[in-house]
């Protein structure tokens, strides 16, 4: 005759999570969040106020040619 299934322990609701636990990656989202907006989110000219303003860049219209000619008679060579 075979032996009776030995008890090996009682099944238990587990422990609720704390507060923590249920809430930590907000904490965590918030937290990133806020120092990265504290980090990049300054402008540099703040941090360096006798730095001189980059030079005004050139537009690309002064270099590049028209595609079309401006008589629509005239072809391109």
């Amino acid at each position: 005759m075979a032996k009776p299934l030995a008890v090996i322990g009682i099944l238990t609701q587990p422990t609720p999570a704390s507060w923590w636990r249920r809430n930590r990656h907000i904490v965590f989202l918030c937290v990133g969040l806020f120092l990265g907006y504290q980090l990049c989110g300054t402008s540099e000219a703040a941090h360096f106020p006798g730095r001189p303003d980059p030079a005004p860049s050139r537009t690309a219209t002064e270099t590049v040619r028209p595609l079309l000619p401006s008589d629509p008679k005239e072809t391109p060579r």
